[in-house]
């Protein structure tokens, strides 16, 4: 049996967020693997409520946790780096990174008390990295986040290039610039690129992507403009973004105010490993409440109205003593991801409720993607020329339309979401097999799996309501005439006008006045019959079936 060379999405893969992707090669079956990118996504209250973090399922990789050689990290953001710390042990392969992110992925090692010498840092390309039979390189790429890479896989079928997230930037502010003769080196060499996997994120935005230094100009004018305290928020991994926003200010006569322990977390590991120079010197929020407010900028994190974060706070009325007025200037230097929306509109209502003038980036004059448009992607493929394309970093319709471009260009490309194993050894790839997939979610300090119950049952009281009963049976094996019950987020009195607790509570009376020995015995019986009559009650008074839950307590002979 020969060997062969695999592609397994695990996360990222139809979706944004999540990252989560692993390459194989040698005999079915056994191959030896590396994954790249352990990431996460955010849970909301519409489909998970209450849950902090969701991550790709491990059960796969755990179950071939002596095949893994190495993990991979091609950046440092949340969704490609945020589940290291929480999934590691399950999988306990070297990991490898370059300086920035392997020092941002330590932060998540230690929180978790987790060894941070299985940490490897890289230098770019030329420098390699050997695992099992991959040889792999980090090569400069331009993103929104400084020390992006992309990743060359070198394996005995052929080259493989992972191109993570990347826009084509040649001027990016922070960071590397995206290298065109570079690039052309990389698709010469040797047979060229058999496979490249590809960021389909902007696949439906046909304008040329943007470079980071364009918006200095527009932002050092808006800041100019405004008579009185101006606040801007971004991604507070979006270091460049940060350095444009600052120094702005700094030309405009503004002292800079960083709100936010994310975005202070980001500036400080910048400037440690040397990728940010020249940031200008920051002051505390003591400081910027005794200054003139037309002397002041303020730079918070929660672009994408997160409750807790800086920006949410100052909308809501004070952060750290700070307080927007009539007349201040709010900015979302960054675009709305697509499902927050409601939280951002929430934030801008609440600025406008306070008389703050907000405004919204979405039309791009203060904001350009980190993310390759279609024009770019089209690029890269005419420069890499790959034998293969499979698109990645996007949802199914960003994937479908990848492959739509690939294919008119005579490029064999398919389709793959999360648990798909593609088969990419030949000329063209093909699905080979499908893997359990699915998804972690980290509730509170706790990692549970999707399907465990726990935010079905939460979704579920969250729709409609809970009922707490409590029966007691006396030691002949007779119940108290008397239940109790309590309900929460349930409405007090129904159609009748009366409690609705106390409507139940006669309804349950009657029952156990009457009801037969044999079902008074049996817990489950008696259970079952008491949570019906309670929802049979409660639908009759306000139209809902609560959750029931029935304690029966028995008393000792």
């Amino acid at each position: 049996m020969s060997d062969r060379l695999i592609y397994l999405p695990l996360g990222g893969a139809g979706e944004i967020g999540m990252n989560a992707y692993v390459y194989g090669y040698g005999q079915p079956g056994k191959e030896r693997l590396i994954v790249v990118d352990l990431g996460v996504t955010f849970g909301d209250m519409d489909s998970t409520p209450g849950i902090d973090l969701i991550m790709a399922d491990t059960a796969w990789l755990t179950a071939n946790k002596d095949r893994i050689d190495a993990i991979f990290i091609t950046h440092a953001h949340e969704d490609h780096v945020g589940a290291l710390g929480l999934l590691w042990d399950r999988i306990g392969a070297p990991i490898h990174c370059r300086k920035f992110t392997g020092a941002l992925a330590r932060m998540k090692m230690e929180e978790r008390g987790l060894p941070t010498d299985a940490i490897n840092i890289h230098e770019p390309r030329p420098a390699v990295v050997e695992a099992g039979p991959f040889t792999v390189q980090f090569v400069p790429i331009s993103h929104s986040i400084p020390e992006s890479s992309a990743l060359i896989i070198d394996t005995p079928a052929g080259r493989i290039v992972h191109t993570g997230d990347f826009k084509l930037d040649g001027t990016p502010v922070v960071g590397e610039a995206f290298d065109p003769i570079l690039w052309h080196e990389i698709a010469r060499e040797g047979d060229g690129v058999k496979v490249l996997t590809c960021d389909s994120t902007n696949v439906f935005s046909t304008h040329p992507g943007r470079s980071e230094a364009m918006l200095a100009n527009p932002l050092l004018e808006f800041v100019m403009a405004q008579p009185n305290m101006v606040v801007a928020t971004t991604f507070a991994s979006n270091v460049a973004r940060l350095k444009t926003l600052a120094d702005a200010a700094i030309a405009a006569d503004r002292k800079v105010c960083l709100l936010g322990r994310a975005m202070r977390k980001m500036v400080n590991t910048a400037q440690e490993t040397g990728i940010l120079t020249n940031f200008p010197k920051t002051i505390s929020p003591e400081e910027a409440a005794d200054l003139p407010r037309n002397k002041v900028m303020l730079i918070a994190t929660g672009s994408q109205g997160e409750r807790r974060a800086a920006t949410a706070q100052l909308a809501r009325g004070s952060y750290l003593g700070l307080k927007l007025r009539e007349g201040d200037s709010f900015l979302f230097s960054s675009r709305t991801i697509p499902g927050n929306e409601r939280g951002v509109i929430r934030i801008m209502n609440q600025f406008s409720y306070l008389g703050v003038d907000v405004f919204d980036p979405d039309d791009g004059t203060y904001h350009v993607s980190g993310h390759a448009n279609r024009p770019d992607l089209e690029a890269v493929h005419d420069l890499l020329k790959p034998k293969m394309l499979i698109p990645m970093h996007g949802e199914h319709m960003h994937l479908r339309e990848h492959v739509n471009i690939g294919r008119a260009k005579g490029i064999a490309s398919i389709v793959a979401t999360n648990g798909q194993m593609i088969d990419i050894t030949g000329d063209k790839p093909h699905h080979t097999e499908e893997v359990d997939h699915g998804r972690i979610y980290l509730d509170g300090s706790v990692l549970i799996g999707a399907m465990d119950g726990v935010v079905r049952d939460r979704i579920r009281m969250a729709l409609n309501g809970s009922a707490l009963v409590s029966v007691i049976v006396d030691e002949n094996d007779s119940p108290f005439p008397d239940a109790w019950v309590e309900l929460m987020g349930l409405p007090e009195k129904g159609r009748s006008n009366t409690p609705v607790a106390q409507q139940i509570e006669t309804e349950l009376a009657e029952f156990l006045e009457r009801a037969d020995a044999k079902t008074v015995a049996d817990d489950q019986k008696l259970e079952e019959a008491v949570k019906k009559i309670t929802r049979q009650v409660a639908m009759e008074e306000i139209g809902k079936k609560p959750e029931v839950t029935a304690i029966i307590s028995r008393l000792a002979p």
